[in-house]
């Protein structure tokens, strides 16, 4: 309370003296008193605007009355309040300071209910992001988990009775489901790199060919048949972002694409730019997607929640994770199907307020 008392009687000296040099200065020059007058009201706003309350705008335009009346009014140096005209004067003064100050307070206190309104809009955005994240895990957690539990069982119980081949292709369902985990962990951990409080990320300018490129080198030493056909513009494109991030959200939506899809032709992955964003889009050819789920496809819900957990693996916990990291870019995702198949497609903003230039 005492800091904040001072910091406004600071605030109202300190606009008060500059007034009073100014309006000494101009008067000397001019001879003017009107002018006076004017930078006083000016100083009287100010005060008004960056201190709490009305007491130090009421307080303004009587020392600015009171100036006036002394410095720049005849006979200089002394009182005369029986000038004509001054209590208009007076009265002018405390009106303009008693609505600037009511103004400014109202202001003030509209803008402080705005960023609390947007701080709780935030809070229930994280809330339902890290609600989504849980719902994918678990989900996702499940399906892998319970395909090696179920092949390391027939195994351990029925090693003599199988053959050769049959042991082979339970360790190698073992051995997918067990990348399926070093996937998912990839994907929770790139999570860490976003800042809880502000929800963003640390950008950098980074060439977006670059990052197309490390993103499908990356996939095809994971899925070496994966068939991906990549399309970019000629010119350079420079875009602020987490390169990292953005290769793995990259990476998530190609390897839906080639795992999802039911489709042998290959991926196409196409970059585009306009004059505020770049675009991504990743095209398949395959059965495409429901049309129930489009809207809720980045949530967390499993695409058949109705069957049992050893079914084949999902989408979900990815494609959360990818709308988690596009909105902390600043960018947009969505997905959508074409006349062939479907189309996932995300945007990041071209320039940064953010970023040091």
């Amino acid at each position: 309370m005492k800091k904040q008392i001072l910091r406004n009687l600071t605030i109202t000296i300190l606009l008060l003296c500059v007034a009073s040099l100014l309006s000494m200065i101009y008067f000397s020059a001019t001879d003017r008193k009107s002018n006076a007058a004017i930078l006083y009201i000016l100083a009287l706003v100010l005060i008004a605007r960056y201190t709490d309350g009305y007491l130090w705008g009421i307080l303004a335009s009587v020392v600015g009355v009171i100036a006036v009346n002394f410095f720049f009014t005849y006979p200089y140096f002394a009182f005369n309040f029986t000038i004509s005209g001054y209590p208009v004067a007076f009265i002018g003064m405390l009106t303009i300071s008693i609505i600037t100050s009511a103004t400014t307070t109202h202001l003030r206190k509209q803008t402080q209910i705005n960023a609390e309104r947007e701080k709780i809009l935030q809070e229930a955005e994280k809330e339902k992001m890290r609600a989504n994240l849980l719902r994918a895990v678990s989900h996702d957690l499940r399906t892998p988990l319970t395909g090696i539990i179920g092949a390391s069982a027939t195994f351990l119980e029925e090693e003599e009775a199988l053959s050769s081949t049959e042991k082979r292709e339970l360790i190698q369902h073992v051995q997918e489901d067990g990348q399926w985990l070093l996937n998912m962990v990839e994907n929770l951990l790139s999570i860490t790199r976003i800042h809880g409080e502000t929800a963003r990320v640390t950008k950098t300018m980074e060439a977006v060919e670059e990052v197309v490129s490390e993103a499908v080198n990356r996939l095809k030493k994971r899925l070496p048949s994966a068939s991906i056909a990549v399309q970019v513009p000629n010119e350079l494109i420079m875009a602020p972002m987490d390169p990292t991030l953005i290769e793995q959200v990259l990476i998530n939506l190609m390897e839906n694409a080639v795992c999802h899809s039911k489709s042998t032709k290959p991926i196409q992955c196409m970059v585009d730019a306009d004059e505020q964003f770049v675009h991504f889009l990743i095209y398949d050819f395959g059965i495409g997607i429901a049309e129930d789920r489009l809207e809720t496809i980045f949530d967390g819900y499993p695409a058949h929640e109705h069957k049992s957990a050893d079914t084949r693996k999902g989408m979900g916990i990815g494609l959360t994770i990818c709308k988690t990291i596009i909105k902390a870019h600043g960018g947009t995702i969505s997905a959508a199907n074409h006349e062939e198949g479907a189309i996932f497609s995300f945007t990041l903003p071209l320039q940064d307020e953010n970023m040091p230039s």
